[in-house]
């Protein structure tokens, strides 16, 4: 190009000298490749360690966490964030979801998706806190048939890659299925990365069974949680049955030291809380900001510390003196076993919640549930006895305080005759 062609009569000396100071100001993205069943970043290998949700972050570096994985909402909030705290971003778009309704034939759905996720990409490609591009969520989860899905992705993951060639693009699938993984395979090329949520004692074997089906490329446990509500025992009217905070941190343990070597990331799935059967089920915070010891696990597994090098409190025992079924007019007691590994005294709150009646699937948002505090009769940090309550379904909560942040739970569910 001739001089001339830069800026009309003004001399080239003068023009790049603020040509380059115009570069200097613009963010530079990072370098994120994939080799093989690896990640690189700025030609260095890098794993995924890192949580799903959004708040508290400024305890994540700490932990050991180098990234966040996001569904939609908060893009600028969440990628500033993390920049300012050293963490990458999975950005995740939402695709909808055929079981609410939106039809991939459509072109009245298909085409204001499309436009919406144009826009979301040229407005974040280059944040350089941006790792890769999250490709929906679970599109094909409650599907009999769910061919419309695989070519839906691969269009949606081919318009990113002609707008960001820079940065992968990742499609997270619920589980492996028989088939699913192969599916996606070979019905959407312009997928870099496979993201698989698991739950429970499936995830050790996910590795094994994604190259089962062919997969070649990397591997990241999206979602990675306790046992799921839709894998519990359950009681005899139906109600699951959840671990408590320390029974989930030995199952994480287990599952983090299975599937770490085998991934380029593992993402712990919620960082924050939400109401899914319960608000404590897949939320590793309590409501009140409270971190429990499936934190320490994973500071544990990925060469990182808690604040302060705190231990949150155990639970070794929670349960009914005598059956869950409380005939009407009648009382009903419980016992709690609880310790702090460093000697903290604990705190010990007891409440009383109905049960949740408008079980959804695939996890969306649930109404958060009714107290009971009056059916609270007397309440120690060992035992709390219960009644006054209307026939029906409930739960008994626990929530025991270290004071330095962290915190252990557990519920119980029981009813009314």
């Amino acid at each position: 190009m001739k001089p001339e062609a830069l800026g009309g009569s003004m001399p080239f000396r003068r023009v790049l000298p603020l040509l380059f100071l115009l570069l200097a100001t613009l963010p530079a993205h990072a370098d994120v490749r994939v080799e093989g069943t690896r990640l690189l970043v700025d030609g260095k290998p890098f794993q995924a360690h890192g949580v799903a949700g959004w708040g508290n972050l400024d305890m994540l570096p700490g932990l050991g966490v180098t990234t966040i994985r996001t569904y939609g909402d908060n893009a600028e909030d969440v990628l500033d964030e993390a920049q300012r705290l050293g963490l990458k971003v999975i950005l995740g778009f939402w695709l909808e979801h055929p079981r609410r309704g939106f039809d991939y034939d459509n072109p009245a759905h298909v085409g204001p998706q499309m436009a919406r996720l144009r826009e979301f990409v040229l407005a974040h490609r280059d944040h350089p806190a941006l790792l890769m591009w999250g490709i929906g969520n679970e599109v094909e989860s409650e599907l009999a048939d769910d061919s419309r899905v695989w070519p839906a992705i691969e269009e949606a993951a081919r318009l990113v890659k002609s707008l960001d060639p820079h940065h992968p693009t990742l499609a997270v699938l619920a589980e492996t299925g028989t088939d699913k993984v192969a599916k996606l395979k070979a019905q959407a090329p312009s997928i870099d990365v496979l993201g698989i949520n698991s739950y429970g004692e499936s995830v050790p074997s996910v590795p094994a069974r994604v190259r089962a089906q062919g997969w070649t490329g990397p591997l990241i446990l999206t979602e990675l949680g306790a046992i799921g509500q839709w894998q519990a025992p359950k009681t005899e009217w139906g109600a699951a049955i959840e671990p408590t905070s320390t029974q989930k941190a030995t199952l994480l343990d287990k599952q983090l030291a299975a599937i770490g070597p085998d991934t380029a990331g593992q993402i712990l799935f919620l960082w924050g809380w939400k109401q899914e059967v319960t608000h404590t089920w897949h939320s590793l915070l309590l409501p009140t900001g409270e971190w429990k010891q499936t934190t320490e696990i994973m500071a544990k597994a990925w060469d990182g510390n808690t604040p302060g090098g705190n231990r949150a409190p155990r639970i070794t025992a929670l349960a009914f003196a005598g059956t869950n079924s409380l005939p009407l007019g009648r009382e009903i007691s419980a016992r709690l076993e609880a310790s702090d590994p460093d000697g903290d005294p604990l705190a010990v709150e007891w409440e009383i919640m109905e049960e949740q009646q408008t079980l959804l699937k695939a996890g969306d948002a649930e109404p958060e549930l009714r107290r009971y505090p009056e059916a609270v009769r007397k309440a120690s940090k060992e035992a709390v006895t219960l009644g006054g309550l209307a026939p029906g379904a409930y739960r008994l909560y626990v929530t025991v305080r270290d004071g330095k942040g962290a915190a252990a739970a557990g519920n119980l569910p029981f009813r009314v005759e």
